[in-house]
């Protein structure tokens, strides 16, 4: 980096030059820092044939004209500031206006303010002599990049004023082809067309609309002339950033807690930044920004927090800042992890899910804990924060909460360390509790009966591998006896092969089928007893809770057969004590969701064959009124739709 510096100061020094230089480097790696804390200071601290030089720096930053270029270099330079305001930049240090007065110089001239009677011209009053200008964000102007370097070359041909012009040449190729992109599209495509070329089937449309564009438009190749003319060196910058790092914590300084967290943990910092794989110091200052929210929330909230947790959240903040900011993920790969516990799921788990969202947290945990061991590593409120920019309060205090509480592994119940964490690391003298303290959650059925699966899996697996002294059909029973109690408290699995998939043990167990084909006997118990209690709580609103159960059968059951878990003659009951309207509603209903999704409502036949029957036999002899001649309409649409499904093909 100092031959860097050295090389700039070596053009400064030189007697006569006719050409700028140039510092090209990535996005966010630190050049605007470099130049304002090694260039600049370097250049005004030298001292050549009894003068010194006065720095100039502009971004070009959302520029749109070349006249507000000129507008800048006057502001920065002119005498006729007001003398206040020369003296608040001298108390504050400051070596540029503020933008908010510039704007007031600006406008000053706009209304009328003159010297000696004149309107000042910016580009006439601008004073060369002992300038160095600095150009920066080339890439960010609005203005065609080739006009501002020819705006520049008059300086530096001309005026021979030393120049330095810092961009991203990567984003500005890039920016050179595609302006415009539709406009040359179009022009090219119709100058094809008037060629005859553009029927040709020599080569791909698209490559030909392509070298159509270059060949018409290349103002890749004008950028390399005017560069060749005005550019005399260009320098790669190539950070060092512990140095800038340590810059960046400076700002830190006022909070004596964090600044003496963040200096004890650089090499930390370093190391998650380098391990993101960019060189975007600009996401790092703000993930710092982020943890020092953090910092602060944890400190006034949880002053107590176990300091390796301080470190994990650190960790976390930075790496998650990365992966969201620098594009290298969409949003939601965390979206749907709620808890440590499940993100710990994922990596015990030795199988791929039918997505890649596990092989992508897998990553995410290798590269960035790697030679780092923590128990907590996953902040759902860190993710929502970064993700959101919203600092939910009650995710903070839940993920807090559980962290106050089980970041002792040991304090957490037996059957979460072995479906959460590698059993290897449960010591010697804890293994033996850990094994009872599960065995006694199983027979009393106190666990989920997901989850006592699961658990068979890892003591099969001790009992092979000897490191429990029990018999397999024993434990077998002894699980097939949890599953039954776990079934009245137990909810229906939906996910059962993700959850499967989290078994952190890749041997097929001795006994698991078996396992497998009783628990999936319970849980289409279950499924059966949570669809009948669905049904229930949607036809109870018939018929004095309508409006309820319209939106609920809309959106929950017009394409699954809920009337195959209702009984039918409570439901012909309740219709028959509905108003005429909602009948023919109601009846209105069945036939459009049979007509939207056949094949998933066949299973509902059978149960409109017994509502059809109900309806028939209540309405055989009785005298017509509306409602009795509403009903045999309803059970005649219940016969024209059980005829369709009984002749098809």
């Amino acid at each position: 980096m100092e031959d860097l510096v050295e090389s700039i100061l070596d053009y400064v020094k030189a007697d006569y030059t006719d050409y700028a230089i140039m510092i090209n480097g990535e996005w966010g790696s630190g050049k605007t820092y470099f130049w304002n804390n090694k260039i600049r200071r370097k250049i005004e601290s030298l001292q050549l044939n009894g003068k010194r030089y006065t720095t100039i720096y502009m971004s070009l930053y959302g520029i749109s004209n070349l006249e507000d270029i000129s507008k800048k270099i006057f502001i920065e330079t002119t005498q006729l500031m007001d003398r206040n305001l020369k003296k608040f930049m001298n108390y504050n240090e400051q070596k540029t206006i503020p933008e908010y007065a510039k704007t007031g110089l600006d406008m000053a001239n706009f209304f009328g303010v003159t010297q000696n009677g004149d309107k000042v011209n910016y580009e006439e009053f601008f004073n060369t002599d002992d300038k160095i200008l600095c150009f920066d964000d080339l890439e960010r102007a609005n203005v065609d990049v080739i006009d501002i370097l020819g705006y520049i070359n008059n300086f530096v041909e001309h005026d021979h004023i030393k120049t330095i012009i810092i961009c991203n040449e990567k984003e500005l190729s890039t920016k050179l082809k595609s302006s415009n992109l539709e406009m040359k599209t179009f022009i090219a495509t119709y100058l094809l067309d008037k060629q005859g070329d553009l029927n040709v089937n020599d080569k791909p449309m698209v490559e030909k609309i392509q070298d159509k564009i270059e060949y018409v438009f290349d103002k890749a190749n004008d950028y390399e002339r005017i560069k060749e003319k005005l550019i005399g060196e260009t320098f790669e910058y190539a950070p060092e950033f512990s140095y800038i790092i340590n810059g960046l914590l400076m700002r830190y300084e006022n909070n004596e807690d964090l600044i003496r967290f963040l200096r004890s943990n650089t090499n930390l910092i370093i190391s998650t930044f380098n391990k993101s794989g960019t060189r975007n110091l600009r996401i790092l200052k703000h993930a710092l920004n982020d943890f020092k929210k953090i910092y602060t929330m944890v400190n006034k909230n949880y002053p107590n927090t176990n300091y390796r947790v301080m470190q994990t959240m650190l960790i976390f903040t930075i790496a998650v800042s990365f992966e969201i900011k620098a594009g290298k993920i969409t949003k939601d790969k965390f979206l749907n992890i709620n808890s440590n516990e499940e993100y710990k799921s994922l990596l015990v788990s030795s199988r791929v899910l039918m997505d890649n969202r596990q092989f992508y947290i897998k990553e995410f945990d290798n590269n960035y804990y790697y030679n780092f061991k923590s128990e907590y590593r996953f902040f759902k409120f860190i993710e929502v924060y970064v993700r959101t920019r919203i600092f939910d309060m009650k995710i903070f205090k839940e993920d807090m909460e559980v962290i106050i509480n089980t970041i002792d592994t040991e304090k957490l119940p037996g059957y979460k360390r072995l479906l959460t964490e590698e059993y290897w690391k449960i010591s010697e003298e804890q293994f033996p509790k850990v094994i009872e303290e599960v065995l006694e959650d199983v027979k009393n059925g106190n666990l989920k009966a997901i989850e006592i699966v699961k658990l068979y899996a890892y003591f099969s697996y001790f009992i092979d591998k000897g490191l429990i002294d029990y018999d397999i059909e024993t434990i077998k029973n002894l699980f097939f006896n949890g599953m039954n109690l776990a079934a009245l408290n137990s909810e229906y699995c939906d996910n059962v092969e993700e959850e499967l998939a989290k078994i952190g043990i890749d041997e097929v167990t001795q006994g698991m089928e078996d396992i497998l084909k009783y628990f999936y006997n319970i849980n289409t118990q279950l499924k059966e007893k949570m669809y009948t209690t669905k049904a229930e709580n949607i036809f109870k609103c018939i018929p004095m809770k309508m409006e309820t159960f319209y939106e609920q059968f809309a959106t929950e059951c017009m394409d699954f057969p809920i009337l195959k878990y209702y009984d039918v003659f409570q439901l012909f009951q309740r219709i028959s004590c509905a108003s005429n309207e909602d009948i023919v509603t109601i009846k209105e209903l069945l036939q459009n969701r049979v007509a939207q999704n056949r094949e998933k409502l066949l299973p509902e036949v059978k149960k409109l064959k017994q509502l059809k029957q109900i309806i028939d036999d209540y309405v055989a002899n009785k005298a017509n009124t509306i409602k009795i001649v509403m009903l045999k309409e309803f059970a005649s649409d219940l016969g024209n739709i059980i005829y369709s499904y009984e002749n098809e093909n």
